[in-house]
């Protein structure tokens, strides 16, 4: 890794804070979101048509799903958010946040209307675009997944 006291060195360590800040914030802002009814209606179309959680929503229903959702996000968050203090647990959170970013991204193809019909495959429908930024949120956790276990291998 360059030296942090070079400007590219310092962009880096910049721009991972900011990285792992904001990820936080969303995933620590959104989880807490999911215990608000208005939510709860939002993501029903989405587990509903997923085959990885259209079965956890007949179990469970459909506020308990959105909680359980809310509470992996707000635990994930917060273990992210703890690299100073603990890097193994927050690299743990990072791929965490990588595999949900993974489930959620499958949604572009379970999720009726997440596609413009008539328009090609690669063409979102204002529900595919919004589910589409979870790829930058998926490279953000791997990024912040690889600085935590710096942290660990280099305290």
């Amino acid at each position: 890794m360059r030296s942090l006291n070079t400007p590219v060195g310092g962009l880096t360590l910049a721009g991972t804070f900011v990285m792992r800040s904001a990820l936080t914030a969303n995933l620590l802002w959104i989880g807490a979101l999911k215990f608000k009814r208005y939510e709860v209606e939002n993501i029903e179309p989405l587990v509903t048509a997923s085959p990885l959680l259209a079965w956890f929503r007949r179990r469970l229903g459909a506020n308990n799903l959105a909680r359980l959702i809310g509470i992996t996000e707000i635990t994930l968050g917060s273990l992210i958010s703890a690299k100073p203090l603990a890097p193994r647990a927050s690299a743990a959170g990072s791929f965490g946040a990588a595999t949900m970013f993974l489930i959620t991204l499958s949604f572009l193809i379970s999720t009726p209307g997440a596609r413009q019909e008539g328009e090609g495959v690669w063409s979102p429908s204002l529900v595919g675009q919004f589910l589409v930024k979870d790829s930058v949120l998926l490279g953000a956790s791997l990024v912040t997944a690889a600085d935590a276990l710096r942290g660990v291998n280099n305290p």
